[in-house]
């Protein structure tokens, strides 16, 4: 029996027909005499496309189309692009509810958001990654989200809020707006996880045929991972996977070669685009498996510089044609999702459509979606819905207040040796390496002029009081500590610092917010920023807001504290990500990924 949408969608189509085949019956909007970019053929010709709804009825000659009410646009001497997607990306690090980012991202010319929120996932489970698909409903461009089928990522090296596990599946992947499963990293340490927690694997494929017995796509996470075990990975996700943490160009071969769509990452803090990108330029592979994302991005990047448009407009300068690159935004994305619907400028494809007057600078003009005018010029034209997160998805740092012995990393004598992970820009990959500093009655001191500093992982869900502590190279902080309710992916507390008692100061504040940013100096909170959903995002700030606080943080970490590195909290955020090598923090200490061990700071 058909659904209601479908029945939808059957008489839309009738008007469609109805439209090209009748006398007396006409489109709704025609854009007149573009330039039309064909994602299927890979050229650009003049033709004019006609809307009647939400949908394309023709793309060539409408003349004939237009009747006394349709809406005209000319656009001749501008490019007509199917609306751009990004394929993997999490909302929560942009620190915006789906539709502050969208009232962001849109006028640039994205249109479809394939969001994983791993990250509340990590923090409150099912109830909050259900409340996020119910805003899905509610903005105008077209989102969905790959959920995790596992949670923590690393069960014996970190915890999570909530743990999720294949028994979760059938709840969410039925839910409505969560399209499949998204990235695996529960196996991306492929030998140590089948050797240590052979378990996992079982779990984990329990999920993901399930998914695929539904027809929803599951995403891999395979970093640094060729041979046997890149195929293992690809096996564990059903036999199609994406991988968007491949970072050199030997990578993407593999991985292309192993029939896995590279998801060429290109956000605020990690790019990656460039190196895989010349297994095109250099090695002339073909680009229908690659794909555009960006992964992570925060307010201030979307509201500046753009979103896929900048990402098209970066690969078109490594030496990609023009549109190639579009390709790996539009038609390549649709193909690995199987939307039929979208991708491309078609006849009964939604009419989301970006206008663009530079093709080589990615200029969007104007923005339609589902044949509406929604963006000029960079503004948008209508309003943004309001969505009110539940109070269930709030209140989630639970965690007692902390003192200075808390944090207190001890040693014998007057130096010791310490591990610290080495912060390297750009990247979620790390290194690492040793250094000497003082030691003052027991206690491990921070060294600014080494620029080795105190990080710590502090447990945030009441569950065990855990904390890890380590050192960390490359942050530059020369005086104070930052703190947040930020860590990927289990999203405990970090803190980073150059003494303890700052730590103290900006961990406490963010306690007593609920969630955060606090950054603190001389003893004092000298700025912050509450994220009172999950304690990853605010729901009280518009867009630019966001964007503009973020920037203040920042400059705060920069010209106060003397932090040399950009986007500080996303960068510190990584340094916790446990299934990314090197080294990384958890709530269980720091961790030597590549050897799925739990080391301590101090060298014995």
């Amino acid at each position: 029996m058909l659904k209601p949408e479908n029945i939808k969608q059957a008489m839309e189509y009738r008007e469609l027909i109805d439209v090209l085949m009748a006398d007396d019956r006409f489109a709704d909007v025609v854009l007149y005499n573009g330039n039309v970019i064909n994602v299927i053929t890979r050229e650009v010709y003049t033709a004019d496309i006609a809307i009647k709804g939400d949908y394309i009825a023709l793309v060539g000659d409408c003349q004939s189309l237009i009747g006394p009410d349709t809406v005209v646009v000319d656009v001749r001497g501008k490019y007509l692009s199917p609306g751009f997607m990004d394929s993997h990306m999490h909302f929560e690090s942009s620190m915006l509810t789906i539709t502050e980012f969208s009232r962001l991202s849109i006028p640039s010319g994205t249109t479809t958001l394939i969001a994983d929120p791993h990250e509340i996932g990590n923090a409150l489970g099912s109830v909050a990654m259900k409340a996020m698909a119910d805003e899905c409903s509610v903005v105008p461009n077209y989102v969905r989200l790959q959920v995790p089928a596992l949670t923590p990522d690393a069960p014996k090296l970190e915890t999570a809020g909530v743990d999720v596990n294949s028994k979760d599946m059938e709840d969410l992947l039925n839910y409505p707006n969560i399209n499949g499963i998204g990235e695996l990293q529960g196996y991306s340490l492929t030998k140590h996880v089948y050797k240590h927690t052979p378990e996992i694997i079982t779990d984990l494929l329990t999920s993901t045929i399930y998914a695929k017995s539904l027809g929803k796509p599951v995403d891999g996470n395979a970093p640094e991972l060729f041979g046997a075990d890149l195929a293992s990975h690809v096996i564990a996700c059903g036999g199609k996977c994406s991988c968007h943490e491949t970072t050199t160009k030997e990578e993407c071969v593999e991985k292309l070669r192993q029939g896995v769509y590279v998801f060429m990452r290109e956000g605020s803090t990690q790019r990656n685009m460039a190196e895989c990108i010349r297994a095109v330029t250099e090695e002339g592979l073909d680009s229908r498996r690659l794909i555009l994302v960006s992964d992570d991005m925060v307010a201030e990047d979307l509201e500046k510089s753009g979103h896929m448009n900048d990402i098209i407009r970066r690969t078109i300068r490594e030496g990609v044609d023009p549109i190639e690159a579009i390709q790996m935004a539009t038609i390549n994305p649709a193909t690995y999702w199987g939307f039929t619907d979208r991708g491309a400028l078609l006849p009964g494809t939604v009419a989301d459509i970006a206008v663009i007057s530079d093709l080589n600078e990615m200029t969007v003009e104007a923005v339609f979606i589902k044949g509406q005018l929604v963006a000029s010029q960079g503004q948008m034209l209508i309003e943004m819905p309001k969505y009110t997160y539940p109070d269930s998805v709030k209140n989630s740092v639970r965690m007692k207040p902390v003192t200075e012995a808390d944090l207190e990393i001890h040693a014998d004598g007057n130096t010791a040796t310490v591990r610290y992970i080495q912060a390297i820009p750009d990247q979620n990959l790390t290194d690492g390496g040793e250094a000497q500093v003082r030691v003052n009655r027991g206690v491990v001191e921070a060294d600014v002029n080494q620029d080795v500093l105190y990080l710590t992982c502090l447990e945030r869900y009441g569950r065990n009081g855990n904390i890890g502590k380590c050192m960390v190279k490359g942050i530059g902080l020369k005086q104070g500590a930052f703190a947040q309710s930020i860590a990927h992916d289990t999203h405990n507390m970090t803190v980073v610092g150059t003494n303890l008692r700052d730590m103290v100061i900006a961990i406490n504040r963010v306690i007593e917010m609920g969630g955060g940013v606090a950054i603190s100096n001389n003893g004092r909170v000298i700025n912050e920023l509450a994220l009172p959903v999950g304690g990853l995002i605010t729901d009280e700030l518009t867009g630019q807001e966001v964007s503009a606080k973020i920037a203040d943080l920042e400059s705060t970490v920069k010209d106060q504290l003397g932090g040399t590195l950009h986007a500080p909290f996303m960068h510190v955020s990584f340094l916790a990500l446990s299934t990314s090598p090197k080294f990384k923090i958890s709530d269980k200490g720091l961790i030597d990924v590549n050897n799925f061990e739990i080391l301590d700071p101090v060298v014995k």
